[in-house]
């Protein structure tokens, strides 16, 4: 299956969707911020990015640029609780698959990640 790495700074959400994707067979890696997730980027080839919008030290889209750029095939998947951060990342359309609002059911999450992954990567390398 998949290597994911979880970007969130929610602790109890971000286990909650680790545990619900390794159920599904996925390899996950988890980070509490955007700097963080980076640096684990850095360290390993990942399939899927799964990060919040809404985080300290670097937020989601800062992460999902500079992600974007340095691993361009790499899948990205944001995921956001207010509508106004869902609005920030339009300018990513072409870097990501898509957004995911909170609150969201485990079914939910999986068949998004699910859907990401099966997803043709659209942008340039």
């Amino acid at each position: 299956m998949a290597k994911i790495l979880i970007t969130e700074d929610e602790d109890t959400l971000r286990m909650f969707v680790a545990r619900a994707l390794r159920l599904d067979g996925h390899e996950t890696h988890e980070a509490g911020d955007g700097a963080e997730g980076l640096e684990k980027l850095a360290e390993g080839s990942y399939d899927l990015l799964l990060s919040d919008i809404r985080m300290p030290v670097m937020d989601g889209i800062e992460l999902a640029h500079q992600a974007a750029s340095q691993f361009p095939a790499m899948k990205i998947l944001l995921m956001t609780g207010y509508a106004e951060q869902r609005e920030r990342a339009d300018d990513l359309a072409s870097k990501i698959v898509d957004v995911v609002q909170k609150p969201f059911a485990l079914p939910d999450i999986r068949k998004a990640v699910a859907l990401a992954l099966a997803t043709e990567t659209a942008r340039a390398a």
